[in-house]
């Protein structure tokens, strides 16, 4: 496994479009609002500006990419080849997806220390970090499941959307409205309840136990992710 990641590392920095996806569009998107700060601040909360970077990151830098990815190593037949080995399914896909994981995460967690030396710090880390945990493990499943539905790396930028767009869109709502309306909608929509737990993170004034019954619609949607992941991907190209 540990080879498969370190090949698709060098993969990741050979290849310029992945890096500017991956890389250089979430990083500027994530200034900016670091820069502006105060202005979002108004609009939501730290909390909420928190919120957009990690699913900025996870959006673009983690699930876009691996759904390119993926795609790319099934129409080359790469897969296929991986699959003639004594490696499992498992250690190929964790060997695929290991490089562009632990990016987006250092990504998320480098930024959120800017951020964090800009405005101020969460009100608590742990519980920070258990949440940005929990949505990048659902955006993977989401990944390997869009990866499925995607017979190419030029189709990635059509299947991807929805997913990246919209778990943005969701956090902007929330971060921005926050949940007294419209609270079980809001907690059960992909990406809901990890906005509003990065919220408590951040902004405190939560109670811990309450904050901790936000990671079952995450780890809900972490589990449906990964059924629908085993169902729809496939190992070789379409006929």
């Amino acid at each position: 496994m540990l080879g498969i990641a370190y090949g698709e590392l060098v993969q990741l920095f050979r290849n310029r479009l992945v890096l500017v996806t991956s890389f250089i569009m979430p990083i500027a998107v994530s200034a900016f609002f670091i820069y502006r700060h105060e202005i979002f601040a108004d609009l939501g909360s730290l909390g909420y500006i928190a919120a957009i970077v990690v699913f900025t990151v996870g959006a673009f830098g983690l699930y876009t990419t691996s759904v390119t990815t993926l795609a790319s190593r099934r129409q080359n037949l790469f897969l296929k080849r991986l699959r003639s080995t004594a490696i499992g399914d498992a250690g190929i896909l964790g060997g695929l997806l290991l490089p562009v994981t632990a990016l987006a995460a250092v990504q998320v967690a480098g930024v959120l220390i800017v951020f964090g030396i800009v405005a101020g710090g969460p009100a608590n880390v742990v519980l920070l970090a258990v949440a940005v945990v929990a949505t990048l493990a659902m955006l993977v499943g989401f990944a390997l499941a869009t990866a499925g539905l995607t017979n190419s790396p030029d189709h990635a930028q059509v299947t991807t959307l929805p997913v990246a767009i919209g778990v943005i869109v969701v956090a902007s709502w929330i971060g921005i409205t926050g949940t007294e309306d419209m609270e079980l909608v809001k907690r059960l929509l992909p990406g809901g309840a990890a906005t509003e737990l990065i919220l408590n993170a951040w902004n405190g004034g939560a109670a811990l136990s309450d904050s901790l019954i936000l990671l079952a619609p995450t780890l809900a949607w972490v589990f449906v992710a990964a059924n629908l992941a085993a169902k729809m991907f496939r190992w070789e190209p379409r006929r």
